[in-house]
C-alpha cells in the first residue's frame, strides 16, 4: 500500500516537473527554437490543428525560425495563428515560406521574462507540495483504518518529504538554467 501511494506521489511530482520544463520551452530567449510555435494551432479545413502537422519547422539561423506550409493555401492560416498568438513576432513570407525573425532581447524585457520564469517555478513546487499534502493524507488514512503502523506512517512521511525535497531541488534547477538562458546576451 505504502509503496504504491510513494510510486503515484513520485510519477505526480515528475509530471508535474515536466509541466514546467514544456511550458518553459515556450518562452523566447535570445536564439530561435522551434518550440516557440509547436504549441500554436491553425485552422485546417475547419478544424484546428497544432503547426507542426501542416508545416515543417526548421531554424534557418541563430534568430529566424522557418515554416513551410505543406499545401500552398495554407500561408494565410498559419500566419492568421502566428499573429494571433501571445508571441508578438510577425512572420514574413516570401512565396511559400514563412520567415519569423527574432528580435534581441531588452533588458527589460529579460527581467519580466525572468520573473514570470519564477512564479512558473513557484507554481510548479506549490503543485508538488499539494502532491505531497494527498500522500500523507492517503497515509494518515491507511493509519486510521490501522493497515498500517505507526512507525511505518513515520517513515512513510519521511520518504515522502525526501520525494518532495528531491523535486523542489529539480524545480529551482529548471528555473536557474532558463534564468541563465534568458539573461545570456
Amino acid at each position: 500500500m505504502i509503496n504504491d501511494i510513494k510510486k503515484d506521489t513520485q510519477s505526480r511530482m515528475q509530471k508535474s516537473v515536466e509541466s514546467l520544463r514544456t511550458e518553459l520551452t515556450k518562452l523566447r530567449t535570445g536564439r530561435a527554437s522551434t518550440a516557440l510555435v509547436d504549441h500554436l494551432k491553425v485552422n485546417y479545413y475547419g478544424s484546428d490543428m497544432p503547426l507542426t502537422q501542416v508545416a515543417s519547422v526548421t531554424l534557418a539561423d541563430a534568430r529566424s525560425i522557418l515554416i513551410t506550409p505543406w499545401e500552398k493555401n495554407m500561408v494565410g492560416p498559419i500566419e492568421k495563428a502566428i499573429h494571433g498568438s501571445d508571441l508578438g513576432l510577425t512572420p514574413n513570407t516570401a512565396g511559400t515560406v514563412i520567415r519569423i525573425n527574432l528580435p534581441p532581447l531588452t533588458e527589460e524585457r529579460r527581467r519580466d521574462l525572468s520573473k514570470h520564469v519564477s512564479g512558473e517555478g513557484e507554481n510548479a513546487k506549490v503543485a508538488i507540495r499539494n502532491i505531497r499534502r494527498d500522500a500523507l493524507q492517503q497515509v494518515k488514512d491507511l493509519l486510521k483504518a490501522k493497515t498500517i503502523s505507526e512507525d511505518e506512517e513515520r517513515r512513510a512521511e519521511t520518504d515522502i518529504q525526501g520525494l518532495t525535497d528531491r523535486f523542489v531541488k529539480e524545480v529551482d534547477g529548471v528555473v536557474k538554467h532558463k534564468e541563465d538562458e534568458l539573461m545570456a546576451i
